[in-house]
């Protein structure tokens, strides 16, 4: 791909990485497309080959989508001090400051160089099922100062439920199983949803030095689906067993969906199917993207699929629920809150 510059949503011009960087070639899948057999060849090679494909024509208008990263954008633009009032609580809901979350902690001097705000599924405090993990009301800033915000996400973390409930099914299709075996209540039919607005603040990244947007990690669940604007920064790494390892950018798409698999299904597909390490270089600029994590329900035995497993090949992995496994991973890598009530104590 030639170096050149692309028009940001923010209407900066938004420079492509150079020529010696690499490029990944992804795959491209049609959600309007009435080929069934066809969608379903494209996503299993893409998974087979690096667990990252691109979705196209999802039913998301690209008015809205611009909406969505507007609003965003509002919201990181408040100061420091309206920011930290909707700070993360411990049902990771809320805002995440820079360095909150350390993902890649053997390369990290830091945390990301990140900023975002985690939106989950709403559940009013009063409601028996806000006592899980991951469960509750969201946090949300104030009408009066970002009026019409809360609506434009609500909206977008319904229709990007009902996108990623549409992948699901050409996975299941992918893995031999019915196409509706990701709609069962227990898995997608009550979700932990929780999309992520993310702000990375023009910062330089040099691996050499351990700075990343973004450290090398993989997703922890189902699937995820990630929007972002023009500006280069997303890179993956095929074979994280490499030495050395081989990054390669995922170059934007306008009005698509990049989709990358989990960890969960890597566990559910006895590593047929293999989450991808992936991370964020920062180059200068600003760069605005929105993540939607898409996991099964608390309760939702995440175990090796019946199509996955043989007698030469077995199980990998014990069985374990969803909110066991969430929450240790979300532990891992966030900075604990008590660090922020310090802070505040001495400001």
């Amino acid at each position: 791909m030639e170096n050149q510059q692309h028009q940001g949503r923010n209407g900066a011009a938004a420079a492509a990485p150079t020529a010696e960087n690499r490029f990944s070639v992804l795959n491209c899948i049609d959600l309007s497309s009435p080929d069934t057999q066809n969608s379903v060849s494209l996503l299993k090679q893409a998974c087979l080959d690096c667990g990252f494909f691109y979705v196209v024509n999802h039913g998301i208008s690209q008015e809205f989508m611009a909406e969505v990263f507007a609003q965003s954008k509002k919201f990181f633009e408040l100061p420091a001090k309206e920011k930290m009032k909707v700070l993360r609580n411990e049902k990771h809901r809320g805002y995440t400051p820079e360095l909150d979350e350390l993902l890649d902690p053997e390369n990290q001097v830091h945390g990301d160089y990140k900023e975002g705000y985690y939106i989950g599924v709403e559940v009013p405090e009063d409601d028996p099922e806000a006592e899980k993990p991951f469960y509750g009301p969201n946090v949300w800033p104030s009408s009066e100062v970002l009026p019409g915000w809360r609506e434009t996400m609500e909206k977008f973390h319904q229709q990007a439920l009902e996108v990623a409930r549409a992948v699901a099914r050409i996975i299941a299709l992918a893995l031999d199983l019915e196409a509706d075996f990701f709609d069962k209540p227990e898995m997608l039919g009550h979700p932990i949803a929780v999309m992520r607005l993310l702000h990375y603040g023009g910062q330089v990244s040099d691996p050499s030095k351990g700075l990343y947007g973004a450290g090398a990690h993989s997703d922890y669940g189902l699937i995820t689906l990630l929007a972002t604007d023009d500006v280069y920064g997303l890179q993956i790494c095929k074979n994280k067993d490499a030495q050395p390892q081989v990054w390669e950018y995922v170059a934007p798409m306008q009005g698509a969906f990049v989709v990358n698999l989990g960890d969960m299904l890597e566990r559910w597909s006895n590593c047929i199917f293999k989450s991808t390490l992936h991370r964020v270089l920062g180059n200068g600029q600003e760069r605005y993207s929105i993540a939607y994590f898409a996991e099964p329900s608390h309760d939702c035995l995440v175990e090796c699929l019946p199509t996955c497993k043989s007698e030469k090949n077995p199980p990998k992995f014990p069985p374990i629920t969803c909110s066991t496994y969430l929450s240790q991973r979300y532990k891992d890598t966030h900075a604990d809150l008590s660090v922020y009530n310090q802070k505040q104590q001495h400001t």
